[in-house]
């Protein structure tokens, strides 16, 4: 590590979920700009491509994996995939989330519940636990969850998302304390509303996003890009003290 850098993640290995586009794909592009490998990863393997392509171009280094994180066989398959090829893993980035419903909490159905906690809760579990291993056998590493502001104070009409967003900000806790004696850290990131296609309900519907927008002081969505800065952050030595935290990235939403 370049000590006159603290941001500088050369000779890391990265995994970032959920990469193809939006929050994830913004997080992996500055990772590799600041040096580290980065692994794209999504549910399908041409979004991840796409990514890396331009990460590459750009002079990066990438590669694509396809790993959709609802499924154990495919969470256990790109680990074993990365132990393999790499030997190791720096900073985990656990993005990829499901919302599948959007309605009054009394009308969720038990496909609509299933689905968000098997990805939200379930897959972030099992990719930490199997990521810290990896880390554990190297000496350290950091993890990044992110998590949401609906997991502090729910979002209207999105309750089984917001709960599980609620369990992400405790579960990184729980893994910050217990792994910090690992050299593990594991914070969270809870992005406000942000301009992707995972928002669109939000973003796109004026009568929605007035009544949203009237609560958050800088009066504006987010940009995707906005969200990758803490993200460098927390996988960097420049937070080497910090663990178990959860930083607001959402306009003064939370300010209240």
């Amino acid at each position: 590590m370049d000590s006159g850098n603290l941001f500088d993640l050369s000779g890391k290995i990265a995994l970032v979920t959920g990469a193809s586009r939006g929050i994830g794909e913004s997080i992996a592009k500055l990772l590799a700009h600041h040096g580290a490998h980065v692994i794209v990863s999504s549910r399908k393997i041409d979004g991840c491509q796409a990514v890396v392509d331009e990460i590459t171009k750009a002079g990066g280094s990438a590669q694509a994996m396809a790993c959709h994180i609802g499924e154990m066989e495919q969470i256990e398959a790109i680990f074993a995939a990365i132990a393999k090829q790499h030997g190791k893993l720096d900073i985990l980035v656990n993005n990829a989330a499901a919302n599948p419903y959007f309605g009054h909490i009394l009308e969720t159905d038990l496909s609509a519940f299933q689905k968000t906690v098997d990805v939200n809760i379930r897959g972030y579990f099992f990719m930490s636990t199997l990521g810290a291993k990896l880390m554990k056998n190297n000496n350290g590493g950091a993890i990044v969850n992110v998590a949401s502001i609906n997991g502090v104070i729910p979002g209207d009409f999105q309750g089984i998302y917001s709960i599980t967003k609620a369990a992400v900000i405790s579960m990184t806790k729980a893994f910050a304390k217990e792994c910090a004696q690992f050299n593990i850290r594991v914070n969270a990131l809870l992005p406000g509303a942000t301009d992707t296609k995972f928002a669109s309900t939000l973003v796109n519907n004026p009568k929605i996003l007035e009544q949203a927008m009237a609560h958050v002081p800088m009066k504006r969505v987010a940009q995707p890009d906005e969200m990758a800065g803490t993200v460098l952050y927390l996988a960097s030595d420049a937070s080497s003290y910090t663990t178990g935290t959860a930083i607001n990235v959402d306009g003064g939403y939370l300010i209240g």
